[in-house]
C-alpha cells in the first residue's frame, strides 16, 4: 500500500463514517494530526509511516487534536467530533503508526548484525511511547518490509535525504546471519532460464530466487552509495567494508558516536591502508579501548618505547595489565576445560606484552601523558 493509496482508503472511509466529504490534502494534514504534528510536512520531514511495526506514536492519543486540526480546515464542530473518533480508531485498526528515519536506521543496524547492542539512549523520538516495541524485530523476518514504509523511505530518499536512502540500503543489505538469509536461488537455472530454456518447477523457483536475489543487491548497492555520496557516515564506512570503496578515507577525519574506531581500523587494514588504520586504532586506543594499546604496542607503535610505556599506563588507570599472561586450559575445540569431563588439555590464551625499560625523563612524559588522556575517557564517560 502505497501512501497515496493509503491517503485515499482513510478519505473514503471517513466519509463513509461521517456523512462529509473532504479533500484529499486535507486527510493528510488530518492522518499528521492523529500522530500529534501540526502538519503534515512536520510528519514528513523525518519521519515515515509504518503498518504491523515497530512505531514511535500510536494515534490513539491524539483524538483531540484531530478534533481541533479538523476545526482548522473549515469542518462543523459535529464533523470534527465524529473524525476525532473515526480516525484513531481506523488507523489502530490498520496498526499504522510512524517512526522517525534515524530510530528506524537503529533497529536496521541491529537487525543485520550491523549494530551489537541497541541502547535506549540510541533512539532519540521524544515520543517512543511503546517499550516493548523498541526492542522487537521492525517486521517479520518471514515477510517483505512494509511497503507504505519502503513508498515512505523512496520518497524522502528522491528528495535527498541521505539517511532514508541508507535505510533502504539496510533493508535490501544481504544478511549476515546465514540462518536469517534467505535462499540465494542458483545462478545455473538462472542462466539457462537466460539462454531461453523453459523451466518448471523447483528449477524455476530456484531461477526466480536467483533473479529476487540480484535485485535486491542491486537496490542495496544503489541506496547505500547514494546516501554515501550525500556524506551518511555509516553509509561510506560500510562502502569501504563491503564493496571495498575507499571513499570513506578520502575525507576529513569524522566519527560519529556509534562507529567503532576499532572497527574502522581493521577495514582501513583489509584495504591496504595502514596509515588510517594506526590513525584510527590510536582513537580506539584514545578512548578506553586497551585491545588497540596492545595492538599498537606490538605492531604500529613499537618502535616509539615512550608511546608504547603510555599505552601501559594507560591500560592500567583503567584496569588492565597488559604485561600478565592470559593463559587457560581448553578443550581442542578451544572451549573451557572441565576437570569434571577430563580428556585432553590444551593451553589457549596469550603471554603478556613485553617492553624495554625506557629512561626516566621519557617514563615521566608518557605517564603523564596517559593521565590526561585517562582524565578525558572519565570525562567522555560522565557525558
Amino acid at each position: 500500500m502505497t501512501i497515496k493509496q493509503f491517503a485515499f482508503d482513510t478519505q473514503q472511509q471517513l466519509q463513509a463514517s461521517t456523512g462529509s466529504t473532504f479533500k484529499r490534502s486535507h486527510i493528510y494534514e488530518l492522518l499528521a494530526a492523529a500522530f500529534g504534528f501540526n502538519s503534515y510536512a512536520a510528519l514528513a520531514t523525518e519521519r515515515v509511516f509504518t503498518q504491523n511495526s515497530i512505531t514511535s506514536r500510536r494515534p490513539a492519543k491524539y483524538g483531540e487534536q484531530v478534533g481541533g486540526r479538523c476545526l482548522d480546515l473549515g469542518y462543523s464542530p459535529e464533523t470534527a467530533l465524529k473524525v476525532a473518533q473515526a480516525l484513531p480508531e481506523l488507523l489502530t485498526k490498520q496498526d499504522i503508526g510512524v517512526i522517525r528515519i534515524a530510530d528506524l536506521v537503529v533497529h536496521l543496524r541491529f537487525e543485520t548484525g550491523r549494530l551489537d547492542y541497541m541502547d535506549r539512549n540510541e533512539i532519540n523520538d521524544e515520543s517512543m511511547e511503546d517499550e516493548e516495541a523498541l526492542y522487537s524485530r521492525w517486521f517479520d523476518p518471514g515477510s517483505s518490509p512494509p511497503a507504505i514504509l519502503v513508498d515512505g523511505l523512496s520518497a524522502a530518499a528522491e528528495r535527498g535525504d541521505a539517511m532514508a536512502h541508507y535505510a533502504l540500503a539496510l533493508i535490501y543489505a544481504p544478511s549476515d546471519d546465514p540462518f536469517d538469509e534467505p535462499s540465494v536461488g542458483s545462478e545455473h537455472w538462472y542462466n539457462e532460464e537466460q539462454n531461453g530454456r523453459i523451466l518448471s518447477g523447483v528449477e524455476k523457483e530456484w531461477a526466480d530466487e536467483y533473479a529476487a536475489n540480484m535485485v535486491r543487491e542491486e537496490k542495496y548497492v544503489h541506496h547505500l552509495r547514494a546516501a554515501g555520496k550525500l556524506g551518511h557516515e555509516e553509509a561510506l564506512l560500510e562502502m569501504a567494508e563491503r564493496l571495498d570503496d575507499p571513499a570513506f578515507f578520502e575525507r576529513p577525519a569524522t566519527l560519529l558516536p556509534g562507529i567503532d574506531p576499532a572497527r574502522v581500523a581493521e577495514i582501513a587494514e583489509n584495504l591496504g591502508r595502514r596509515k588510517d588504520a594506526w590513525l584510527w586504532l590510536t582513537e580506539a586506543a584514545q578512548r578506553g579501548d586497551t585491545e588497540a594499546m596492545r595492538e599498537l604496542i606490538e605492531g604500529y607503535d613499537r618502535l616509539n618505547p615512550q608511546q608504547c610505556w603510555c599505552w601501559v599506563y594507560l591500560a592500567d588507570l583503567l584496569g588492565v595489565d597488559l604485561f600478565e599472561d592470559e593463559y587457560e586450559a581448553i578443550n581442542e575445540d578451544g572451549s573451557a576445560y572441565d576437570d569434571d569431563v577430563g580428556g585432553p588439555l590444551f593451553v589457549g590464551g596469550r603471554g603478556g606484552i613485553e617492553l624495554e625499560p625506557i629512561d626516566a625523563a621519557s617514563d615521566q612524559a608518557a605517564r603523564l601523558t596517559a593521565a590526561k588522556l585517562y582524565q578525558a575517557i572519565e570525562a567522555q564517560d560522565e557525558d
